[in-house]
């Protein structure tokens, strides 16, 4: 087994963390914004479009890895991005599953750097998770509960001190991928979210 292989464990399990963000989204979400008059925010539709070109072009100019010649799909649906998403990230992990130690450890064009292909995956991956965490901020902007994608949140029971639940939108990826409905949340419960006494 590869040494690198906590990688693409890594990898699959944010597929899933973008996947379950995206799912907490409506349609109606699509086109707005952190502030409605602000463009310099990114719309949730712009964030599904970023993950995806950004992940395609990221795969195809840093690692070889070419699973989609259109990384967004033709009907710019919630359901639809989702779906786009789950298939060619599930290619490009089945791809990054079969290197060998040499290949993560070749340097790559890392834009106007040489680095290791484990190096620049650790970007790909922190980089995701933080345009994640600027979605998840906009779930809550938009009033929409959240289920967890690390752990408890506000609507899973507040925090892990307060023996909060973790509890997922979806059991796995076919359910989330069939788009029925999500596991129901018990709510915040009656002690703030916050580690302050």
């Amino acid at each position: 087994m590869s040494r690198y292989r906590f990688l693409t464990a890594t990898y699959e399990t944010e597929i899933l963390k973008t996947l379950s963000v995206w799912s907490m989204f409506h349609d109606m979400d699509l086109p707005r914004r952190p502030h409605p008059s602000d463009a310099r925010g990114r719309s949730v539709l712009e964030h599904m479009v970023h993950q995806c070109m950004s992940e395609d072009a990221w795969f195809r100019n840093m690692f070889g890895i070419h699973v989609t010649d259109n990384p967004v799909p033709p009907n710019e649906t919630r359901l639809d991005f989702i779906r786009a998403y789950a298939r060619d990230s599930a290619a490009r992990l089945a791809a990054l599953e079969r290197k060998d130690d040499p290949w993560w450890e070749e340097t790559t064009p890392f834009f106007d750097a040489l680095r290791s292909r484990a190096w620049t995956m650790t970007r790909r991956l922190t980089h995701s998770a933080h345009h994640r965490g600027q979605q998840t901020a906009l779930l809550r902007i938009l009033g929409r509960d959240l289920h967890s994608t690390y752990g408890p949140t506000a609507d899973t029971g507040g925090l892990p001190a307060n023996r909060a639940s973790t509890i997922y939108a979806y059991s796995g990826l076919a359910e989330l991928l069939d788009d029925g409905p999500k596991t129901p949340l018990p709510g915040a419960g009656s002690r703030s979210p916050s580690e302050r006494p």
